[in-house]
């Protein structure tokens, strides 16, 4: 690779004229703000992270801050971010590093990668930009980078392509400026060797990129092979009550695990009969609302609600179940699709349903 010895320092040069400089996780080296960025980053876009960024340290200015916090508050603050399991871990990880390393990040990367959440690539980075290690990365930009760059053929996902690219990186790790080095990379492929239009035009690469030169910048890195994308139903029941609305907590497996939603109906069961038995209460009216579709990863859910309005026992609540009203509605950690349910409720006035059997 003759092109290889150059490719840093074209980055690095690059990077201090057109590269990003003003994130909010930017110009710090505490591990903290650091490791909080890469796990937000994560498969979602800067824009939607930074305000989530920002609201998380107001709440959780220091990593023990985190740790000391309910679970429940960390989903709460995360709702509408996605991928909840990186919610979860984010604190499993906090609380890791108080118990197992005196609430001081460890400082090398293979130690880093051991704590929960956190794989190779964002141990690299945590460890580079905050430690001083030479450390290569591999998140999605610097994939499509290396792919185009040097013409790695095969789906970037598939073990024995990551393997290649995990070597070609180490091999053009430079052995100083390890920080910039990664971030100018991440920051080509975000703003230059974009996904969907590339512009070669501004790339510090264009001299020597096999996929500029063979015409095929369109077609790499190639796409993961297509699958039938599964479609799911799922019933959603608003158990209503004097203004309130009922939530269950979910299993922390799954989708939206740890979040409080709105009761799932059961396949085939009758929502009057289920939901008398399932929380004491009496039906007093049900009604269909407004079906929305949801895309998840991996398949697509279409969510059918059911509006009931109940006249709820004296008997205790069970555990994982509550009664919220609008403004406690307003900052509960719910799904996304559930929170467009909630709202859609509260823009119609949240009006009785007709005392009718369904």
């Amino acid at each position: 690779m003759p092109q290889a010895r150059s490719f840093a320092a074209r980055l690095i040069r690059w990077h201090k004229r057109h590269g990003r400089h003003d994130m909010p996780w930017q110009n710090t080296t505490d591990p903290y703000r650091v490791w909080l960025s890469e796990i937000m980053l994560q498969q979602t876009q800067v824009a939607t992270v930074v305000p989530y960024y920002e609201r998380f340290l107001r709440h959780f200015p220091r990593l023990a801050d985190l740790a000391a916090a309910p679970v429940d508050d960390v989903m709460a603050l995360w709702s509408g971010l996605g991928y909840y399991a990186r919610a979860r871990n984010l604190h499993a990880c906090a609380l890791a590093v108080m118990r197992e390393h005196g609430g001081e990040f460890p400082h090398h990367p293979d130690v880093i990668a051991g704590l929960p959440g956190i794989g190779r690539s964002t141990a690299n980075s945590i460890a580079t930009f905050c430690f001083g290690a030479q450390a290569p990365i591999l998140d999605g930009n610097v994939k499509r980078v290396l792919c185009r760059a040097f013409g790695v053929e095969g789906f970037a996902g598939n073990s024995v392509v990551e393997k290649r690219l995990w070597r070609l990186a180490g091999e053009l790790m430079p052995k100083r400026d390890g920080g910039t080095y990664n971030q100018a990379q991440m920051d080509l492929g975000a703003t230059v060797c974009k996904r969907g239009k590339p512009r070669c035009e501004s790339c510090p690469l264009d001299d020597i990129c096999v996929a500029l030169a063979s015409g095929r910048t369109g077609e790499l890195p190639e796409p993961k092979p297509r699958k039938a994308i599964p479609r799911r139903e799922a019933t959603l029941l608003v158990l209503r009550h004097e203004g309130r609305i009922l939530l269950e907590t979910r299993p922390p497996a799954g989708i939206w695990g740890g979040l409080l939603s709105l009761p799932e109906l059961p396949e085939a069961a009758d929502a009057r009969q289920w939901a008398t038995r399932r929380f004491a209460c009496r039906v007093i009216a049900v009604a269909p609302a407004p079906t929305l579709d949801h895309a998840f990863s991996h398949f697509r859910l279409r969510i059918a609600p059911l509006l009931l309005d109940v006249e709820p026992s004296s008997a205790a609540m069970e555990p994982g179940l509550c009664w919220l009203n609008d403004e406690e509605l307003a900052t509960a950690g719910v799904p996304a699709p559930v929170r467009r349910i909630l709202e859609g409720l509260q823009a119609s006035g949240n009006r009785p349903l007709p005392s009718r059997k369904r």
